[in-house]
Protein backbone atom coordinates (compact mmCIF):
# COMPACT_ATOMS: atom_id res chain seq x y z
CA UNK A 1 0.00 0.00 0.00
CA UNK A 2 1.52 3.38 -0.97
CA UNK A 3 2.01 6.03 1.67
CA UNK A 4 -0.70 8.63 1.94
CA UNK A 5 0.80 11.89 0.61
CA UNK A 6 -0.54 14.27 3.28
CA UNK A 7 -0.35 14.63 7.05
CA UNK A 8 -3.69 14.15 8.78
CA UNK A 9 -5.39 16.18 11.48
CA UNK A 10 -8.18 14.58 13.50
CA UNK A 11 -10.49 17.02 15.27
CA UNK A 12 -11.01 15.74 18.81
CA UNK A 13 -11.14 18.77 21.13
CA UNK A 14 -14.88 19.36 21.56
CA UNK A 15 -16.88 19.05 24.76
CA UNK A 16 -19.41 16.64 23.26
CA UNK A 17 -22.26 18.42 25.01
CA UNK A 18 -24.89 16.80 22.76
CA UNK A 19 -23.79 13.44 24.16
CA UNK A 20 -25.14 14.39 27.59
CA UNK A 21 -24.14 12.06 30.43
CA UNK A 22 -21.95 9.95 28.13
CA UNK A 23 -19.27 12.65 28.25
CA UNK A 24 -19.47 13.31 31.98
CA UNK A 25 -16.36 11.22 32.63
CA UNK A 26 -14.69 10.98 29.22
CA UNK A 27 -14.19 13.00 26.03
CA UNK A 28 -16.52 12.23 23.16
CA UNK A 29 -13.81 10.52 21.04
CA UNK A 30 -13.48 7.83 23.73
CA UNK A 31 -17.18 6.88 23.73
CA UNK A 32 -17.38 3.25 22.53
CA UNK A 33 -19.08 2.45 19.23
CA UNK A 34 -19.27 -1.21 18.23
CA UNK A 35 -16.80 -2.16 20.95
CA UNK A 36 -14.05 0.39 20.29
CA UNK A 37 -13.57 4.08 21.09
CA UNK A 38 -15.02 6.37 18.46
CA UNK A 39 -11.63 7.87 17.59
CA UNK A 40 -10.22 4.39 16.91
CA UNK A 41 -12.55 4.14 13.93
CA UNK A 42 -10.94 7.31 12.54
CA UNK A 43 -7.47 5.92 13.26
CA UNK A 44 -8.35 2.70 11.46
CA UNK A 45 -9.43 4.76 8.44
CA UNK A 46 -6.10 6.60 8.55
CA UNK A 47 -4.07 3.40 8.83
CA UNK A 48 -5.94 1.78 5.95
CA UNK A 49 -5.19 4.82 3.76
CA UNK A 50 -1.46 4.69 4.55
CA UNK A 51 -1.30 7.90 6.57
CA UNK A 52 2.16 8.40 8.05
CA UNK A 53 1.70 11.42 10.35
CA UNK A 54 -1.38 12.06 12.49
CA UNK A 55 -2.08 15.07 14.69
CA UNK A 56 -5.11 15.37 16.98
CA UNK A 57 -6.24 18.41 18.91
CA UNK A 58 -7.37 18.05 22.52
CA UNK A 59 -9.07 20.18 25.16
CA UNK A 60 -11.83 18.54 27.21
CA UNK A 61 -10.38 15.74 29.39
CA UNK A 62 -7.24 16.07 27.32
CA UNK A 63 -5.16 13.80 29.54
CA UNK A 64 -7.41 10.80 28.93
CA UNK A 65 -7.35 11.32 25.19
CA UNK A 66 -3.60 11.93 25.01
CA UNK A 67 -2.94 8.75 27.00
CA UNK A 68 -5.15 6.77 24.63
CA UNK A 69 -3.49 8.20 21.52
CA UNK A 70 0.13 7.97 22.69
CA UNK A 71 0.58 4.27 21.80
CA UNK A 72 -0.69 5.06 18.30
CA UNK A 73 2.07 7.61 17.71
CA UNK A 74 -0.40 10.49 17.34
CA UNK A 75 1.02 13.99 17.87
CA UNK A 76 -1.05 16.19 20.20
CA UNK A 77 -2.01 19.82 19.61
CA UNK A 78 -3.35 20.75 23.04
CA UNK A 79 -5.74 23.68 23.23
CA UNK A 80 -5.17 24.41 26.89
CA UNK A 81 -7.04 27.65 27.50
CA UNK A 82 -10.03 27.37 25.17
CA UNK A 83 -11.31 25.45 22.19
CA UNK A 84 -10.10 27.16 19.03
CA UNK A 85 -12.84 25.81 16.71
CA UNK A 86 -11.96 24.02 13.49
CA UNK A 87 -10.09 26.81 11.73
CA UNK A 88 -8.22 27.98 14.81
CA UNK A 89 -7.48 24.41 15.81
CA UNK A 90 -5.97 23.66 12.43
CA UNK A 91 -3.96 26.89 12.49
CA UNK A 92 -2.51 26.00 15.90
CA UNK A 93 -1.61 22.51 14.69
CA UNK A 94 0.15 23.56 11.48
CA UNK A 95 3.66 23.48 13.03
CA UNK A 96 3.07 19.80 13.87
CA UNK A 97 1.59 19.01 10.47
CA UNK A 98 4.30 20.64 8.37
CA UNK A 99 4.08 22.54 5.07
CA UNK A 100 1.72 21.88 2.19
CA UNK A 101 -1.80 20.48 1.93
CA UNK A 102 -3.28 18.59 4.86
CA UNK A 103 -6.04 16.03 5.26
CA UNK A 104 -8.71 16.57 7.90
CA UNK A 105 -10.95 14.01 9.56
CA UNK A 106 -13.65 14.46 12.18
CA UNK A 107 -13.58 12.02 15.08
CA UNK A 108 -17.37 11.77 15.41
CA UNK A 109 -18.32 9.96 12.23
CA UNK A 110 -18.44 6.39 10.97
CA UNK A 111 -17.72 5.65 7.31
CA UNK A 112 -18.23 2.43 5.37
CA UNK A 113 -17.42 1.63 1.76
CA UNK A 114 -14.42 3.15 -0.01
CA UNK A 115 -11.78 4.67 2.26
CA UNK A 116 -12.65 8.37 2.70
CA UNK A 117 -9.04 9.59 2.69
CA UNK A 118 -7.95 7.45 -0.23
CA UNK A 119 -10.87 8.70 -2.32
CA UNK A 120 -9.91 12.31 -1.68
CA UNK A 121 -6.21 11.76 -2.39
CA UNK A 122 -7.01 10.11 -5.74
CA UNK A 123 -8.95 13.17 -6.94
CA UNK A 124 -6.97 16.02 -5.33
CA UNK A 125 -5.66 18.50 -7.94
CA UNK A 126 -3.59 21.32 -6.43
CA UNK A 127 -3.63 23.22 -9.71
CA UNK A 128 -7.39 23.77 -9.38
CA UNK A 129 -8.26 23.10 -5.76
CA UNK A 130 -7.75 24.74 -2.41
CA UNK A 131 -10.21 22.37 -0.77
CA UNK A 132 -11.77 19.02 -1.63
CA UNK A 133 -14.58 17.99 0.71
CA UNK A 134 -16.15 14.55 0.98
CA UNK A 135 -19.93 14.77 0.64
CA UNK A 136 -23.07 12.67 0.62
CA UNK A 137 -26.54 13.55 -0.62
CA UNK A 138 -28.60 14.59 2.39
CA UNK A 139 -31.09 11.75 1.87
CA UNK A 140 -28.30 9.17 2.20
CA UNK A 141 -26.90 10.33 5.55
CA UNK A 142 -27.67 8.68 8.87
CA UNK A 143 -28.47 10.51 12.14
CA UNK A 144 -27.51 13.86 10.65
CA UNK A 145 -30.56 16.08 10.68
CA UNK A 146 -32.73 17.81 8.06
CA UNK A 147 -30.34 20.34 6.51
CA UNK A 148 -27.59 20.04 3.92
CA UNK A 149 -24.38 22.04 3.75
CA UNK A 150 -23.54 22.55 0.07
CA UNK A 151 -24.70 22.30 -3.50
CA UNK A 152 -22.49 20.38 -5.92
CA UNK A 153 -22.34 21.49 -9.55
CA UNK A 154 -21.53 19.25 -12.58
CA UNK A 155 -17.89 20.41 -12.51
CA UNK A 156 -17.53 19.33 -8.90
CA UNK A 157 -17.45 22.81 -7.35
CA UNK A 158 -19.40 23.45 -4.17
CA UNK A 159 -21.56 26.44 -3.29
CA UNK A 160 -24.11 27.43 -0.68
CA UNK A 161 -26.29 30.26 0.51
CA UNK A 162 -29.29 29.79 -1.80
CA UNK A 163 -31.37 27.54 0.46
CA UNK A 164 -31.04 24.52 -1.82
CA UNK A 165 -28.04 22.80 -0.25
CA UNK A 166 -28.67 19.10 -0.77
CA UNK A 167 -25.26 17.60 0.07
CA UNK A 168 -23.75 17.13 3.52
CA UNK A 169 -20.10 17.50 4.44
CA UNK A 170 -19.24 14.19 6.10
CA UNK A 171 -16.10 15.15 7.98
CA UNK A 172 -13.21 14.39 5.63
CA UNK A 173 -11.34 16.74 3.34
CA UNK A 174 -8.01 17.78 1.86
CA UNK A 175 -7.16 21.43 2.26
CA UNK A 176 -4.46 23.90 1.32
CA UNK A 177 -3.92 25.67 4.66
CA UNK A 178 -2.64 29.00 3.28
CA UNK A 179 -5.82 30.95 4.06
CA UNK A 180 -5.98 29.37 7.51
CA UNK A 181 -2.35 30.22 8.27
CA UNK A 182 -2.87 33.82 7.12
CA UNK A 183 -5.79 34.43 9.47
CA UNK A 184 -5.20 37.05 12.16
CA UNK A 185 -7.77 35.41 14.41
CA UNK A 186 -7.02 32.70 16.92
CA UNK A 187 -10.52 31.25 17.19
CA UNK A 188 -12.53 30.72 13.99
CA UNK A 189 -14.41 28.10 12.00
CA UNK A 190 -13.21 26.52 8.77
CA UNK A 191 -16.43 27.81 7.25
CA UNK A 192 -14.78 31.20 6.77
CA UNK A 193 -11.86 30.04 4.58
CA UNK A 194 -14.21 27.59 2.84
CA UNK A 195 -16.47 30.51 1.92
CA UNK A 196 -13.47 32.41 0.56
CA UNK A 197 -12.51 29.39 -1.53
CA UNK A 198 -16.07 29.02 -2.80
CA UNK A 199 -15.98 32.65 -3.91
CA UNK A 200 -12.65 32.01 -5.67
CA UNK A 201 -13.97 28.88 -7.41
CA UNK A 202 -11.36 26.65 -5.75
CA UNK A 203 -13.60 24.66 -3.37
CA UNK A 204 -14.67 21.26 -4.68
CA UNK A 205 -16.70 18.31 -3.45
CA UNK A 206 -16.51 14.56 -3.98
CA UNK A 207 -19.39 12.17 -3.32
CA UNK A 208 -18.42 9.33 -0.98
CA UNK A 209 -18.71 5.81 -2.36
CA UNK A 210 -20.28 4.32 0.73
CA UNK A 211 -22.27 5.19 3.83
CA UNK A 212 -21.75 7.61 6.72
CA UNK A 213 -23.32 8.13 10.13
CA UNK A 214 -23.08 11.24 12.30
CA UNK A 215 -22.21 10.20 15.86
CA UNK A 216 -22.52 13.64 17.41
CA UNK A 217 -25.43 12.69 19.67
CA UNK A 218 -26.47 9.53 21.56
CA UNK A 219 -29.00 8.39 18.95
CA UNK A 220 -26.19 8.22 16.41
CA UNK A 221 -24.41 5.45 18.31
CA UNK A 222 -27.09 2.83 17.65
CA UNK A 223 -27.37 3.97 14.01
CA UNK A 224 -23.60 3.70 13.58
CA UNK A 225 -23.52 0.23 15.12
CA UNK A 226 -26.24 -0.94 12.78
CA UNK A 227 -24.34 0.53 9.85
CA UNK A 228 -21.15 -1.28 10.83
CA UNK A 229 -23.05 -4.52 11.33
CA UNK A 230 -24.60 -4.24 7.88
CA UNK A 231 -21.67 -2.81 5.90
CA UNK A 232 -18.56 -2.67 8.07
Amino acid sequence: MPDFPFPLMIFAAGFGTRMGALTADRPKPLIPVAGRPLIDHALRTATAAGVRRVVANTHYRAGQLAAHLQPHGVHISHEADRILETGGGLKAALPLLGPGPVALLNSDGIWTGANPLAQLAAVWDPARMEALLLLLPLAQTLAHGPKGDFRLDPQGRISRGQGSEDHVYIGACILSPDRVAASREEVFSLNRPWNEMIAAGTAFGLVHRGHWCDVGHPEGIAEAERLLCDHG
